[in-house]
C-alpha cells in the first residue's frame, strides 16, 4: 500500500487564493475548504486508499517562543483564518483522519507521520504532499518521497540532492545558513545556497564545519568571510537548525490502517450543505462504493 500524508494548510491557502471567493447562506467564506475536499476526493479518485491530512489549528507553536521573527497569524485574511476548523471538521465528516496542530505545526505532524509510515512493513511508499523545503529532510531513498501535487513534481533523495545540493539529513544546517522566508527566520549574512551546499556537502552539519576556512577541504568564494560570519553567529545558527528541525515525537499515529479510506460518514451530508455544494456527498459516496 501507499500513505498519503496531505499539507492541509498548504491546501487552504493554495485553493483560498486560487479560487473565486463562495459565501453560503450563512455569511461564511467557504471557497477554499470546497475546494481542499476536491482535491482531497480527486486523490482518493485515482486510486489513493490510505490518507491522514495535516492543519495549523492554531498558527503560532513553540517556536515562536524561541524567535520572536517566527512565523505567526498576522495579517491573515480573517475569511482564511475562519476556514481551519471548518476544513478540520469537513475532513473528519469526509472520513479522513485529521491531525489538527496546536503546541506543534503541521509539518512536525507529516514528519511524524511519514516515519512512523515507513516503519510499516506494509507499506510500499510513503507520500508527503506538499512542495515546503522544511519536508524535504522526511525523504527517504525512494520510500519516502515529497509530492508538489500542484507541479506534479515527485522529489525523492537523489531529487533533494539535486535540488540543494544536500541529503535529506542536511536539510535542516541548510535552512539554519541559507534561511527559510516562508517560516520567519533569516538564516546567516552572506550565505547562499551555493556556498551553504558546498560545505554541507563536504561537513553534513553545521555542528561538524572548521570554524576556520583554511581547514575547508572546499573552495568556496568569500570563504573566509563565511567563516566568520559562522563563527560569530554560531549560536544563532544552532537555533536556525533547531527551529528548522522537524519534531516527530508527542504526535501520535493511529496505526496506518485508521488512514484507509472507508468512505464519507452520516454527518458529510450536512457538512455539505454547509458549504453548499451537494455535488461533494455524490462525488464522495461513488467512490466509497
Amino acid at each position: 500500500m501507499k500513505v498519503h500524508l496531505v499539507d492541509g494548510t498548504y491546501e487552504l491557502f493554495r485553493h483560498f487564493f486560487a479560487v473565486p471567493a463562495r459565501t453560503n447562506a450563512a455569511g461564511e467564506e467557504v471557497a477554499a475548504t470546497r475546494g481542499v475536499l476536491d482535491s482531497v476526493l480527486f486523490l482518493l479518485a485515482n486510486g489513493v486508499t490510505h490518507v491522514g491530512v495535516a492543519t495549523d489549528h492554531v498558527i503560532e507553536s513553540f517556536r515562536n517562543d524561541l524567535w520572536p521573527g517566527y512565523k505567526t497569524g498576522e495579517g491573515i485574511d480573517p475569511t482564511l483564518k475562519a476556514q481551519f476548523p471548518l476544513l478540520e471538521d469537513a475532513l473528519r465528516a469526509l472520513g479522513v483522519v485529521v491531525w489538527a496542530m496546536v503546541e506543534q505545526e503541521a509539518d512536525d505532524a507529516l514528519a511524524a507521520g511519514a516515519a512512523a509510515a515507513a516503519a510499516d512493513p506494509e507499506v510500499e511508499q510513503v507520500v508527503v504532499c506538499t512542495p515546503d523545503k522544511d519536508l524535504a529532510q522526511c525523504v527517504q531513498g525512494t520510500r519516502v518521497v515529497q509530492l508538489d501535487r500542484r507541479r506534479r513534481q515527485v522529489m525523492d533523495e537523489a531529487g533533494v540532492v539535486e535540488r540543494f545540493g544536500v541529503p535529506p539529513a542536511s536539510i535542516p544546517d541548510y535552512l539554519a545558513l541559507v534561511g527559510d522566508s516562508a517560516d520567519g527566520f533569516p538564516g546567516l549574512k552572506g550565505w547562499g545556497a551555493k556556498s551553504a551546499a558546498t560545505v554541507l556537502a563536504r561537513y553534513g552539519h553545521v555542528e561538524q564545519v572548521p570554524p576556520d576556512a583554511a581547514d575547508w577541504d572546499v573552495t568556496v568564494r568569500r570563504a573566509a568571510e563565511l567563516a566568520r560570519v559562522l563563527r560569530e553567529d554560531h549560536e544563532r545558527a544552532l537555533l536556525f537548525k533547531h527551529l528548522a528541525t522537524l519534531r516527530r515525537d508527542g504526535i501520535e499515529w493511529p496505526g496506518t490502517d485508521h488512514l484507509r479510506w472507508h468512505g464519507p460518514t452520516p454527518a458529510f451530508a450536512a457538512v455539505a450543505r454547509r458549504l453548499e455544494a451537494p455535488g461533494l456527498v455524490a462525488k464522495a459516496e461513488i467512490l466509497a462504493s
